[in-house]
């Protein structure tokens, strides 16, 4: 009997062990699976930061690309403002000096014949041409008026006559020069037109 309670017990003895055995195994595996867990944790918190940092770094390159155009349109916005006030500016010396030209012009031609030759109207002369070189220099030139047909964009008609030796619409004389600068017009020329 003694033989059999040995055998027993040896047996119960290698089914604890196996058991322990089995316990264990269990419990590494379960250890196991916990450290895959705070692994598979740790690259998904991994993950989601650098998900939340491409965002924001693609937020804030979004945001400096549209900083750059709205930069980029100010300053072509701006330009064209300042170009702008310089063509007004330009334009208001210019009307305030065409009076003067004009004075110049009718001065010339009330000098005589005997004066001509004299060294205040020879020096007027030059005065002239030099104020019309200037003018000329900076984009400011005389409006082509006497044979041209009537234009509304460049000829104010002041007067009208019947007359069969010019065509219909012909500016047949000028009585104030009108003036261009670049591609706009600064006074318009006063003409007599032929109907």
């Amino acid at each position: 009997m003694e033989e059999k309670d040995l055998e027993i017990e040896e047996e119960i003895k290698e089914e604890e062990g196996e058991q322990e055995l089995a316990e264990e195994k269990e419990k590494e595996q379960k250890e196991e699976q916990e450290e895959e867990q705070k692994e598979n944790k740790k690259f998904l918190k991994k993950k989601e930061k650098k998900d939340k940092k491409e965002e924001k770094i693609a937020e804030l390159e979004d945001k400096v690309k549209r900083q750059m155009a709205e930069f980029e349109n100010f300053r072509k916005r701006t330009e064209k403002e300042k170009s702008a006030m310089f063509e007004v500016g330009a334009k208001s010396v210019i009307e305030k000096i065409l009076p003067i030209i004009d004075n110049f012009e009718r001065g010339l031609l009330s000098v005589s014949e005997e004066e001509k030759g004299s060294p205040f109207s020879e020096g007027m002369q030059m005065i002239y041409k030099q104020l019309l070189t200037g003018l000329e220099e900076i984009g400011v030139k005389a409006i082509e008026s006497v044979g041209q047909n009537f234009d509304p964009e460049l000829h104010n008609a002041v007067m009208h006559i019947d007359d069969e030796q010019y065509g219909e619409n012909e500016v047949v004389e000028e009585m104030q020069k009108g003036y261009m600068y670049h591609d706009s017009v600064v006074r318009h020329s006063m003409v007599k037109v032929a109907n």
